[in-house]
């Protein structure tokens, strides 16, 4: 970032809710200079901060927060994290653009496939655009608070931008997964993409549904055999779409994914608290793409398919309930 070495690096996260409250609050623990955009919570987060609870690090509160309810009054920035949900991005994308110095790395720290190539049409040319899986339970409690229940790794990959060559694509990631580091977070590179992402669906795509429409968090979910069965064929269907895209996951993926939820402290999912909160569910990223690359690939997701129609009910359930 020789262009703007000069200058201190600004990191910008925009939606800070759980996840982008999380790397937001322990980058800015770690010294760098960052800047939040708020919607409903600025009033909050400007007079109390961000407050977490963390299992791992303990009480943590980060006051005063740079904080910001219109992107106008935020300074350029040289990395942003955007932490909103995928059913925000293309109003998210004028954000980005305004808020990004020239040449910003921009990375999108969601769940689901395919939203970096919606995004990219709407964003500056200069801009580089990177996807981040975030391997984490966290949460935000009824009072605003983060609640933090275990892990934290991320992967980084590059998507697109100026950056051509494999070697500079991995230098930027490299970048990114060094401020995480400095922050005593564990970062890494993914080499593909597309392939991190699939990855990441074969645990995304049967316990964030399951957990909504079962009304239970994983531990209850793996407590029961019925469920527990379900869950396995769910992602073995999507291994196997997958397979079928060109991403060939580790053998035995579905055993190891089954055997660390077991491991974990119970958590309800991130659709679990979109659902409960009357906000729109992540379905298009995490089910209707990924079902459409697998027909598109000849490969069947029958399980996956009634997952997601039923979601499309609830969904459309809540959504009523709260209007009237």
């Amino acid at each position: 970032m020789s262009s703007r070495s000069a200058a201190p690096l600004r990191i910008g996260i925009l939606g800070a809710g759980a996840i982008g409250g999380f790397y937001g609050l322990m980058l800015a623990r770690a010294g760098y200079d960052v800047h939040f955009l708020l919607r409903s919570d600025y009033q909050t987060v400007k007079s109390r901060g961000l407050q977490m609870d963390s299992a791992v690090h303990g009480q943590l509160q980060l006051h005063p927060v740079q904080a910001y309810a219109q992107v106008d009054q935020m300074p350029a920035c040289d990395w942003l994290l955007v932490g909103a949900k995928t059913t925000s991005n293309a109003d998210f994308a004028p954000l980005i653009n305004q808020a990004a110095a020239k040449g910003a790395r921009v990375v999108l720290l969601q769940n689901g496939l395919g939203m970096e190539d919606e995004l990219r049409p709407l964003l500056d040319e200069s801009l580089h655009l990177l996807g981040g899986l975030c391997y984490i339970c966290v949460h935000r409690d009824n009072t605003g608070c983060i609640v933090h229940q275990s892990q934290g790794a991320l992967s980084l990959g590059y998507h697109s931008g100026p950056a051509s060559t494999e070697p500079a694509q991995q230098s930027i990631a490299q970048e990114g997964a060094s401020l995480f580091r400095t922050a005593g977070l564990e970062a890494t590179l993914l080499s593909n993409l597309s392939f991190g992402r699939w990855q990441k669906l074969v645990w995304n795509v049967p316990y964030n549904g399951l957990s909504v429409l079962l009304n239970a968090g994983t531990q209850e979910l793996m407590a029961d055999t019925n469920s527990r069965e379900l869950i396995r064929e769910l992602m073995q269907e999507v291994i196997g779409a997958a397979a079928a895209c060109g991403y060939a996951l580790p053998e035995g993926s579905a055993e190891r994914l089954l055997k660390a939820t077991e491991r974990m402290p119970d958590y309800l999912p991130s659709m679990y608290h979109d659902f409960s909160h009357k906000r729109p569910m992540e379905l298009h990223a995490l089910y209707s793409v990924p079902l459409a690359a697998a027909q598109a690939a000849g490969a069947h997701m029958p399980k996956v398919q009634m997952l997601l129609q039923a979601l499309c009910f609830v969904q459309q359930r809540n959504t009523e309930r709260a209007a009237s």
